[in-house]
């Protein structure tokens, strides 16, 4: 499952080529998958960049508890926090737009009332298609800092 083919899917349900408006459930569907491609990119990079990207003498099982260690909240708050500045701009994009699609996706997921316009989540896809982009270009140490940022317990000094 690869970033890209979340978007893919999440662009297929918001844009089904039917006349008239897509079901609110494909739009709110498209926005929970779109937030997952922000999410997996991340627990991709975390993986690859600490324990070994594909190809390499890595451990399959070190791999995947790494990949699974990426936590919703946790991502969310170390993303809002005040040090994500300390990153490259890619970075703190991808980290602010990721803050902003949980949000979207928790409306989605578990709210009742409220409606998804296809313009916006189709504006929301290609925001996320975007950022993805941008941060895979972002150099690897900087990656792997950010992943360091996300997974470990962070102490003060």
């Amino acid at each position: 499952m690869t970033p890209f083919n979340l978007i893919a899917t999440a662009r297929a349900l918001a844009d089904t080529g039917r006349r008239g408006r897509p079901r609110q459930t494909d739009l709110r569907r498209a926005v929970s998958t779109a937030y997952y491609a922000l999410f997996h990119c991340l627990a991709a990079c975390c993986a690859d960049l600490l324990v070994g990207g594909g190809g390499s003498d890595r451990s399959a099982t070190a791999w995947e508890r790494t990949y699974r260690a990426l936590e919703h909240g946790v991502a969310r708050r170390r993303c809002q926090a005040a040090n994500i500045r300390e990153f490259p701009p890619a970075i703190q994009q991808f980290a602010d737009l990721f803050v902003d699609m949980q949000g979207k996706r928790h409306l989605a997921d578990y709210a009742s009332a409220g409606n998804f316009p296809k313009r916006i989540v189709l504006r929301d896809i290609s925001d996320v298609a975007e950022a993805i982009a941008r941060f895979q270009q972002v150099p690897s140490k900087d990656r792997r800092a950010f992943a360091v940022y996300l997974l470990l317990n962070l102490r003060n000094n």
